[in-house]
């Protein structure tokens, strides 16, 4: 694959990603993690130079969940399969 198509099909992806995430769907990649939309209420912060009360509209987030496979990996643990063989 040419580095321009693997371009144009990273993009593709994180297209789709996007799009499923303005949808408000959950997206999991296995053995990474789920990206997900969570809405935040109104409510009221503090401007850390003056102190005053300042209300924060509501609004949508993006989070990211790593898996317990990501987790462990980032840890240095070695992953296995069920089988008791290393995943990849």
């Amino acid at each position: 694959m040419s580095r321009t198509e693997s371009s144009a099909f990273v993009e593709l992806v994180l297209k789709e990603i996007t799009d499923c995430l303005e949808k408000g769907e959950t997206v999991k990649l296995s053995s990474f993690g789920s990206f997900m939309v969570r809405k935040k209420g109104q409510r009221i912060g503090r401007n850390p130079k003056t102190g005053t009360e300042v209300p924060i509209s509501p609004r949508r987030v993006m989070v990211f969940k790593p898996s317990a496979i990501l987790k462990q990996r980032i840890n240095g643990h070695v992953v296995t399969n069920g089988d008791g063989s290393k995943a990849d």
